[in-house]
């Protein structure tokens, strides 16, 4: 059954039995390699990775290696990560629609993978996920019935994890999991390719970076973002755009900015110019006005140019730009002044720009030292700015800076970095004071260069992250945003802190109730969970706080301990208040990534990984306490990119 069709029936107290099976062999499976044999056979090494013999396990100053079959398989890192080499069978014809294989070590696109090769070219290539554990994979190859092909094993990388695993390739009529989509997918997969999130916005293909521009009009989201147009890796930085009635239901427009001698186009915002402060409006059309940093000397045509702010509108609800011909409009005064995030203040009735800089000041040892500043800057017209002040404690860019209701005190506006760190003060229209210390607003792997929707007709805010450093190994994309969060202040005993919530239009997407037990036994939970296949899902749980218990969500261990009061995510903590003797988390999973909501949205971890297809469940443990009270409900979610 695909996953799109996966709508299992809500499991019940009375269903309790729990049947594991492992996966069998079917007798018309066709075993092509399992590289038990003292050589490789008539498998031919290149280079110096692979060696003349399968491997027995681990090699030398590896970590260990397992799930592989047998006492064989095929290791490069025969002299560490800095060997290479390639590892190629002997041609086949293929007869069975699938073939079916382990593969582990690096997640590195089309250096540390499987390939299959047909008439000299790959057709299907895999990857690790950065583990030494081999997790079952499986290519398609229909489509190639009655051609010759081989197998090609590459080790083409020698950084870390430079290196690939695989064992136990097995022809077959049946998928072993649901199987790789290629990196160029044909149309009917488009948004369905094997890491490709589900209801996390990701560019229709090649890289993207930071959130720019989250701005509303007319009923539409507008999301801008950091893309490179040519390639799956960072550069060529352009501004992509993409619209929504719902924030999940992405339309992907035309590119906005492109760059020009000015610089590349970087990171910056949007307003919508109700005003006409800026005179770019005409009779009956709202002018809408991105800031952005041209980034001089990324390119070619900007050679020798410094970072400025420009400032560009559209008079079509953002569906064509034209750059204004007085930019720059702030010039360069630092090293790399970026990241401009704009504003309406209406007491000054002024716009308000934070900007990134980076000081020189001379360091102790006599050498200068770039110091990470936030400067800000005024306007009347986003045309003409003026220097206001100095955020007194260090921030790295992408700053933001919102108004939030919730706390009782003077203290009502936060400040935020690129790395989630924030501080909650006031702001005069001039200059922010800081009333706490800097606060962690993430605690994950993943959260970086966050922006706000900040004018919103139902004054919410609505903080969208780019979830950095996701690996997509085989995909057209690379890189994705993080889930639409409301932003609310919280009063606690510590002072004020930052409360964050899946946006309530997260609820679109529910394809029903898959499972509910309530202050129900541990034992009977965790043993009906077994049954529970997981990948797109907004699961809630509360469990006991006077206890220690360890999660495992598709292979990612949250863990807590109640001496301590902290909770882990992969290894990254947090403190936590429990109430009521409860610890209670909402855990929103995704097919590449899991953000984890505790202590009513206070504490918050985005984190992404890519999931072993066998670790499909949601396992509970709790030692010697098969009695305590646990209570789990699971909501499916659909996808986002189909009707």
């Amino acid at each position: 059954m695909s996953p799109r069709s996966r709508r299992p029936a809500p499991v019940v107290l009375s269903l309790l039995s729990v049947a594991l099976t492992a996966l069998a062999a079917r007798a018309d499976d066709e075993l092509f390699a399992d590289f038990e044999g003292a050589d490789y056979g008539s498998w031919v090494a290149t280079g110096n990775a692979f060696g003349n013999a399968p491997a027995k396990g681990s090699l030398p100053n590896q970590q260990p290696v397992g799930g592989f079959r047998g006492q064989g398989l095929v290791n490069s890192y025969l002299g560490g990560d800095a060997s290479t080499g390639t590892l190629t069978s002997p041609p086949f014809l293929v007869a069975k629609p699938y073939l079916n294989f382990l593969v582990g070590g690096g997640a590195h696109d089309g250096k540390t993978c499987v390939n299959v090769v047909v008439d000299g070219k790959t057709v299907r290539s895999a990857t690790g996920r950065d583990d030494e554990t081999l997790s079952m994979a499986t290519f398609d190859l229909a489509e190639f019935a009655g051609k010759q092909a081989r197998i090609r094993i590459v080790d083409d990388d020698t950084g870390g994890w430079g290196h690939v695993n695989a064992d136990h390739f097995v022809f077959s009529d049946t998928a072993a999991t649901p199987p790789v989509v290629a990196v160029i997918p044909d149309a009917s997969r488009l948004y369905d390719e094997t890491w490709r999130p589900q209801f996390h916005f990701t560019a229709r293909e090649n890289w993207l970076n930071d959130p720019n521009g989250l701005v509303w009009l007319d009923g539409e989201f507008h999301l801008f973002f950091q893309h490179n147009p040519s390639g799956r890796n960072w550069g060529n930085m352009t501004w992509g755009h993409a619209v929504s009635r719902d924030l999940f239901h992405w339309q992907q427009l035309d590119h906005a900015l492109y760059p020009d001698r000015f610089g590349t186009m970087f990171s910056g915002s949007a307003v919508v110019d109700r005003r006409n402060t800026s005179g770019f409006g005409k009779p009956g059309r709202v002018p809408m006005v991105a800031i952005y940093t041209a980034a001089g000397g990324t390119s070619e045509a900007s050679k020798g140019m410094p970072f400025t702010q420009c400032i560009a509108y559209s008079l079509d609800k953002g569906r064509t730009w034209t750059k204004h011909e007085a930019n720059p409009v702030v010039p360069n005064v630092g090293d790399g002044d970026r990241d401009p995030k704009v504003f309406w203040h209406e007491p000054t009735r002024r716009w308000i720009m934070p900007l990134y800089v980076g000081e020189k000041e001379p360091a102790k040892d006599g050498k200068t030292r770039t110091r990470n500043r936030l400067h800000f800057h005024t306007s009347p017209d986003l045309k003409t700015w003026s220097f206001a002040s100095k955020f007194a404690e260090d921030l790295y860019e992408c700053p933001g800076l919102v108004r939030l209701r919730g706390a009782r005190g003077p203290a009502d506006w936060v400040l935020w970095g690129a790395s989630g760190e924030y501080w909650v003060g006031t702001f005069d229209g001039r200059e922010f004071r800081a009333a706490t210390p800097r606060l962690r607003g993430d605690h994950g792997a993943n959260a970086y260069a966050a922006q706000a929707y900040d004018d919103l007709p139902d004054h919410r805010v609505v903080l969208v992250t780019w979830m950095n450093g996701g690996k997509y190994p085989g995909m057209p994309f690379n890189q994705q945003m993080g889930l639409p969060v409301t932003l609310e202040l919280r009063d606690t005993p510590e002072g004020p802190r930052l409360r964050k919530w899946p946006v309530a239009e997260l609820g679109g997407l529910d394809d029903g109730l898959a499972f509910r037990f309530r202050n129900a036994r541990l034992a009977e939970v965790a043993s009906a969970l077994a049954r529970v296949d997981l990948e797109l899902d907004d699961i809630q749980l509360a469990l006991p706080a006077g206890r220690d218990w360890r999660l495992e969500i598709r292979g990612i261990p949250i863990d807590w301990r109640h001496a301590d009061g902290k909770l882990r995510v992969r290894g990254r903590e947090a403190a936590l208040h429990p109430r009521n003797g409860a610890v209670s988390l909402r855990l929103v999973l995704d097919r590449t990534s899991l953000e984890t909501f505790a202590d009513d949205g206070l504490v918050v971890f985005s984190d992404c990984f890519l999931p072993p297809p066998n670790q499909r469940h949601l396992k509970i443990a709790m030692d010697g306490a098969d009695d305590a009270p646990v209570s789990c409900e699971i909501h499916r979610l659909r996808s986002a990119w189909r009707p």
